[in-house]
């Protein structure tokens, strides 16, 4: 069948042309705007329910250029409360979503089912009062611990069924993949995420 140049260009700027240009704009979304992601546990109950759907904004902490170690600038740093995506520290290609509590040169401390950063007791967080419990290497009962340079400290607010920094430590700053800020589904789940302190 003889392919013309008529119906190659009709083709290509009715069909291919716009397919193209959907993809580009797709994949920049997805690797520097936001990306989807889908809640497998209940380590952030009852903020995150098993099953919720969620849109994580990328460039608020300046997302990374695929393939290299190149970072663009950012929006804002990390801050207390903010619920955070990143590549577990233990296991490769997977995604956690915990709750950001310190960053580099901070302590934290638990005690007595409260959290305290640098010494000062948290009060509350963006959703409300959380009880803490002290498990693991990381966040022993009354231990300080303080958190090395170019990493931060993350915890789950299911503190009794949350596998976190409690126990594996660090998240280096590199595995950061960005801000949680909106469960886009179930339906009657939709709701914006409010700002760290």
């Amino acid at each position: 069948m003889k392919f013309s140049k008529k119906k190659f260009s009709y083709f290509w700027n009715e069909w291919i042309k716009p397919i193209c240009v959907a993809a580009l704009l797709a994949f920049f979304i997805r690797t520097f705007i936001a990306q989807p992601f889908k809640i497998p546990s209940s380590s952030m109950f009852p903020t995150l329910k098993p099953g919720d759907r969620i849109f994580v904004n990328k460039f608020i902490y300046g997302g990374r250029v695929p393939l290299t170690d190149i970072k663009l600038p950012k929006v804002r740093s990390p801050r207390l409360g903010d619920i955070v995506v990143f590549l577990s520290p233990i296991e490769k290609k997977k995604y956690l979503v915990k709750r950001y509590i310190a960053g580099e040169g901070e302590t934290v401390e638990i005690s007595g089912g409260d959290l305290y950063i640098d010494g000062e007791r948290i009060e509350t967080n963006p959703c409300g009062k959380f009880f803490y419990y002290g498990h693991g290497e990381y966040g022993e009962e009354d231990k300080e611990i303080k958190v090395p340079e170019g990493c931060f400290y993350a915890l789950g607010d299911n503190s009794a069924n949350s596998l976190d920094s409690r126990f594996w430590g660090f998240v280096p700053d590199k595995n950061l993949v960005g801000k949680a800020f909106l469960i886009h589904w179930p339906i009657k789940r939709i709701q914006f995420f409010s700002e760290g302190k």
